[in-house]
């Protein structure tokens, strides 16, 4: 019986067939056929060759180099903080005393490794932000060579995660730039680093993607996606085209077990070039400012307009560039310099890679698709800095910038919330033991309100001793400071 239904369905699934055959002959499907294959070709065949890429890349190694870092990390002494606990002395007794030298945190050193690229014979070295970002000191090693080099930072844009370090060095080999705009994909890549510190390696793929963004790793993004392993120390590295010409750094992967899914992403070359060269030649990075928040176009809004692509102004600010030269809410901005702008990623990183005071013209569709044409004169990005330290630092080891409206988007934070924003905290300093988070919110110093950068230096300028009140999430929090 069993036997029977077994050969019941086979007949069905073969009528069925028989009819979706008959049923789709009558429809007149044809399909495009590829070449047929004449001879298969062994590389090598010959017995004398081999395919390889050592030639190749045996130029840009010479450019790569080790980074490792120090930074001292303070841990909490869980044993101090069960001996403050009340119940803790109520179970041993009045009588207990403890340790009473028991230190609060231990200090400790955190060592961690990562990749640089040469990018100049003097001594100048490309590596990710976050491979140098707090550390206490700096060494580099170069291939063929046992001498380690102490590196100091020339300047950091955590806003891209690229970092310009320096080594006293001469002679050096530096890595050619290749442009990256003329990248495609599939074009044949290979990631060259130093991963988990056993020494240079080199791992192949392809691209696989371009102008990847909303990935949620920096501020500006406009990766190269591609298959090639890029695994912990590879950060920093290179990413070079099959002539070994720099196409990207490598800067992070998307993994759920800490392992290589294939799923890597470096920074442009040509994004890479121009924030390295502001950082040597500036020591710091100023960006150009629009004044328009911004969004991509919808389903929804791509029926209103006869472009498919730009970026949709949400609200322009009052006094800024954008409002000044006519740019209003529900404008779409299509190109700017006769540029075509793809979305709002796009028109982002394009006005973040100009400088103040720089005329660009942009052009927009308006809802009546009306095109219009604005001359727009940029200016300075809010939101100035103050350093983590040095004489500029007012309390040592605290970073803070302006509450602007990117800031308040991007961490949602309401209108009537003023003050100055907490983007950078260095690990034991002043102002990591008083108690500050970073995005905390210093929003009033003693009696006075804190609005911006101005009034945080003014308040802090004479200061001795008093309450600093931070906004934590929907929290304020009282912290001391007492002046060095």
């Amino acid at each position: 019986m069993k036997g029977k239904i077994k050969i019941g369905r086979l007949i069905l699934l073969c009528t069925a067939l028989v009819a979706f055959i008959a049923t789709g002959s009558s429809a007149k499907v044809t399909f495009q056929e590829a070449k047929s294959v004449t001879q298969r070709v062994v590389p090598g065949q010959n017995g004398d060759k081999i395919l390889s890429y050592y030639s190749i890349l045996k130029e840009p190694q010479k450019s790569i180099v080790n980074v490792s870092t120090t930074k001292k990390i303070y841990v909490n002494n869980q044993m101090y903080n069960l001996y403050q606990n009340p119940f803790f002395r109520d179970f041993f007794g009045q009588g207990f005393q403890g340790n009473q030298k028991m230190p609060k945190r231990f200090e400790r050193k955190s060592y961690a490794l990562g990749s640089g690229v040469i990018v100049t014979s003097n001594g100048y070295i490309v590596t990710n932000n976050h491979v140098v970002a707090g550390a206490d000191s700096i060494k580099v090693t170069i291939q063929g060579s046992d001498k380690s080099y102490t590196a100091k930072i020339v300047g950091r844009d955590p806003k891209t995660d690229i970092a310009v370090i320096k080594i006293d060095a001469k002679n050096l080999h530096p890595i050619k730039f290749a442009n990256s705009d003329d990248l495609k994909v599939g074009d044949i890549v290979f990631a060259i680093g130093d991963p988990f510190g056993v020494g240079k390696s080199i791992t192949s793929g392809i691209i696989s993607a371009l102008n990847k963004n909303q990935v949620g790793i920096n501020q500006y993004e406009n990766f190269i996606q591609t298959d090639a392993s890029i695994n912990p120390g590879n950060s920093g590295g290179a990413l070079v085209d099959s002539r070994g010409n720099l196409i990207g750094i490598n800067s992070a992967i998307i993994t759920r077990s800490g392992g290589n899914n294939g799923i890597g992403f470096a920074i442009p070359s040509n994004m890479v070039k121009k924030i390295a060269l502001s950082l040597i030649n500036n020591g710091k990075i100023v960006r150009g400012y629009l004044g328009v928040s911004i969004t991509d176009l919808n389903s929804g809004l791509k029926s209103l307009y006869k472009n498919k692509h730009g970026a949709f102004v949400l609200s322009t600010q009052k006094d800024t560039p954008a409002y000044k030269s006519g740019i209003r809410r529900g404008d779409l901005i299509i190109s700017v310099n006769g540029k075509s702008i793809k979305d709002a990623n796009a028109l982002k990183n394009m006005i973040g890679s100009m400088k103040p005071n720089e005329e660009v013209t942009i052009k927009v569709e308006r809802e009546n698709n009306k095109i219009k044409t604005f001359k727009v004169k940029l200016a300075k990005m809010p939101g100035s800095e103050v350093a983590l330290s040095g004489k500029n630092s007012l309390i040592d080891g605290l970073k803070v910038v302006e509450l602007n409206q990117e800031i308040r988007y991007n961490y949602q934070i309401p209108k009537n919330v003023k003050g100055v924003f907490v983007v950078g905290i260095k690990n034991g300093s002043q102002a990591d033991k008083m108690g500050f988070h970073l995005d905390d919110i210093i929003i009033q110093i003693n009696n006075k309100h804190i609005k911006n950068i101005d009034d945080y230096k003014s308040a802090m300028a004479n200061l001795k001793k008093g309450i600093i009140y931070v906004q934590r999430g929907d929290f304020v929090i009282p912290l001391v400071y007492k002046a060095k």
